[in-house]
């Protein structure tokens, strides 16, 4: 009987940790697709290790620190930390190890075909020695400060992430010292690639790394002495900020006075040439106190992510992704936006179509004399917005603007402390949330005299107010003049900037208070259905599900056998296919050219109209209980069957960019075979095309 099955079994649950690992290994599958544009490859491979860096600056930094605490709880999936860290350990080498055979075995070589050359330093030419010797000389060693280590010359601190090098020596300097090791930090400022003169490399883009470069003249370094060996090596550290929110008077300036502190936190991991010998790798290690497990020789530069300067370097449009121009709702015309929305609601799926409209609604907000208020939640913007800058120029022109600034948005905390101090310095009310929930929902909401009476127009949205990820990331936002959702974002702001009770919301569903709530309610309402015999169906898309309540009302939904379809960027806990318990679920990842990042849930409604909701939240403790999310309802018809076919039933049929989930944790890349091919993104690209060049 289903009910006989104990859904807390650890073996029910996936880990976290090991399901991120298998969400990088599904961008480093990207950068080999032979399909994919050269140049675009070797973009997938350069995020695949700016991920593996935040990885191990927060989730790898996290295991440890509770190591250190001694905190004992296990995760769903019955894994302790000390568990968590062999397993993601051996996890994290053998991808690490991947990246750089995917980039000599096969990136290396497919671009040098194209022209596209690494020169070693053992292939320069005459002309390109020389050429590189005056550059170093010209360049780097008027930067350069070679630190030798003796009593009086302690370890010197490394930063984050940092290139730096340890210099093996042998002889005595100018005061007869003969400590036989130095270390070279090279300057941030320095750009890590530098591209040779075309008329020395044929007509070919040739490249030298700043590392060959240092290395081929370490010895002017240190005048007299006998360079013996010369190795690059890079540490990470935790980047996680602490702030007691508890014991403090002012966010904004305890954050200022933490974030110096993130290029120096605990060392997690040390990555250093495959050529360092054992004892100097031993040394390093000893400095930074690590263990051997967190020591990774590496085939190339430390730092893969800095060969994306390769990308912007070389004009060769025939290797990267072909240009596109997003296409603009035609109810937004040149013409007012709020008679617009007097209409009707207006859909944005970005970007496929331009994040535009959204800038227009805010110029016209600033510029309307009508206008009389405007409040936003601001997460990620951006450097030099146009959201922000639109913002100041409301408050300017005598508007009440009101801003809630998240200044706990991970690695944008000193962008966003920044845009805060410019709101309050044009007249706007900047609040910073509240304290111990990060404000993560995406809301705008204007008042505006209609017709003598006050009216309020809302956007609501999956994604950032922020132009530049409005080009690379798939996001849903909605324009409407409804009333009851107008209220609804009134009464969220009201508690988002001031004091009282829980207000109850008639269409959206909140975090941390009716979201969850609601989710597990309509889960329940598909499995009664399906209990009695009537029709049911859960389809929802997020980035991460890991929420273990969640995952059992799913499983218990299976078991009553409704069909669920679930579309999971990254992370994913819950195991599909498993004989009497998710037997009816489905788990796919889609993954390509565009950042999927909408969150849409459909449930059928057993029998009445179907529901579409779509969020800033996705299926995550973090985001049902300590943060500020909304969920919204696609009610108009039209647009809510415009949400499914775009942002679910073409993802379900895609065979080209989907990877679908085993019960043992790991995926399976789908391919088109003898079927046609069904790619959903470059269905959607291809849509708006049709629509642009008609």
């Amino acid at each position: 009987m289903a009910d006989e099955i104990d859904l807390t079994r650890k073996e029910l649950y996936i880990n976290r940790e090991l399901s991120l690992l298998e969400f990088n290994r599904r961008v480093l599958d990207l950068a080999r697709d032979a399909n994919m544009p050269l140049l675009e490859r070797l973009r997938f491979l350069c995020i695949s290790s700016t991920n593996m860096d935040e990885f191990f600056e927060v989730r790898v930094s996290g295991l440890k620190q509770q190591i250190a605490l001694e905190i004992t709880s296990a995760t769903p999936d019955g894994l302790s930390a000390n568990e968590q860290l062999l397993r993601v350990g051996d996890g994290a080498h053998a991808l690490v190890d991947e990246q750089y055979r995917v980039f000599n075995e096969e990136l290396v070589p497919a671009l040098a075909e194209q022209g596209i050359r690494f020169v070693r330093r053992t292939h320069w030419t005459p002309d390109q020695a020389q050429w590189v010797k005056r550059y170093f000389n010209r360049e780097l060693q008027p930067v350069l400060s070679p630190l030798g280590l003796d009593p009086s010359h302690p370890f010197p601190r490394i930063l984050n992430k940092s290139l730096n090098f340890v210099v093996t020596l042998e002889g005595k300097d100018a005061f007869g010292r003969d400590s036989g090791i130095a270390v070279v930090q090279a300057p941030r400022s320095l750009p890590r690639l530098i591209s040779l003169p075309q008329e020395l490399c044929r007509k070919d883009h040739g490249f030298v790394f700043l590392s060959s470069i240092i290395h081929a003249h370490v010895g002017d370094l240190f005048p007299g002495m006998h360079v013996t060996g010369c190795y690059q090596f890079r540490v990470t550290r935790n980047s996680d900020l602490f702030v007691d929110e508890e014991e403090i008077d002012d966010l904004k300036r305890a954050l200022e006075g933490e974030l110096p502190s993130r290029n120096y936190g605990e060392a997690v991991r040390l990555e250093v040439a495959d050529n360092c010998p054992p004892a100097t790798a031993d040394y390093l290690l000893r400095q930074f106190g690590l263990g051997s497990g967190d020591l990774y020789q590496v085939n190339g530069p430390v730092n893969l992510n800095r060969l994306a300067a390769v990308i912007d370097l070389v004009d060769r449009p025939n290797l990267k992704f072909p240009a596109f121009t997003p296409s603009l709702p035609a109810s937004f015309g040149s013409g007012s936006v709020f008679d617009a929305l007097d209409k009707g609601d207006v859909l944005l799926h970005q970007p496929y179509e331009s994040f535009t409209p959204v800038i227009e609604f805010l110029r016209q907000t600033a510029r309307d004399p009508d206008v009389l208020a405007i409040k936003q939640t601001l997460y990620r913007t951006g450097s030099d917005s146009r959201v922000v800058d639109l913002l100041v120029e409301a408050a300017q022109a005598g508007k009440e603007v009101t801003a809630v600034v998240e200044l706990r948005a991970r690695f944008d905390e000193a962008a966003n402390i920044g845009l805060a101090g410019r709101l309050q310095d044009a007249g706007a009310h900047v609040v910073y949330g509240v304290v111990g929930y990060k404000t993560h929902a995406k809301l705008t909401m204007v008042v505006r005299r209609h017709k003598g009476r006050m009216r309020r127009y809302a956007h609501l949205g999956t994604g950032n107010y922020h132009a530049g990820t409005a080009r690379a990331y798939t996001d849903i936002g909605l324009f409407t003049a409804d009333r009851v959702i107008g209220d609804d974002v009134h009464k969220i702001f009201q508690q988002l900037t001031g004091l009282g009770r829980v207000s109850r919301l008639k269409k959206l569903l909140q975090a941390p208070f009716t979201l969850h709530k609601g989710i597990m309610e309509r889960i329940r309402r598909e499995a009664e259905a399906a209990k009695a015999g009537r029709p049911s169906r859960i389809i929802a898309r997020m980035n991460s599900l890991i929420e273990p309540q969640i995952i059992r009302e799913l499983y218990q939904a299976s078991q009553a056998g409704v069909k669920i379809d679930l579309v999971v960027r990254g992370i994913c806990a819950l195991r599909p296919g498993l004989p009497g318990v998710s037997d009816n679920i489905r788990v796919r990842s889609v993954m390509g050219r565009l950042l999927e990042h909408s969150r849409v849930f459909y449930f059928q409604n057993d029998g009445g109209e179907p529901e579409i909701f779509a969020s800033s939240a996705d299926w995550m403790q973090r985001n049902f209980f300590r943060r500020v999310e909304v969920a919204f309802p696609i009610e108009d018809r039209s647009l809510a069957e415009r949400v499914y076919r775009e942002t679910l039933e073409l993802y379900l049929n895609d065979n080209c960019q989907a990877w679908e989930l085993q019960s043992d944790g790991s995926y399976k890349r789908l391919k088109p075979g003898q079927q046609k091919p069904r790619p959903a993104q470059g269905r959607l690209l291809a849509q708006i095309n049709d629509l642009t060049s008609g």
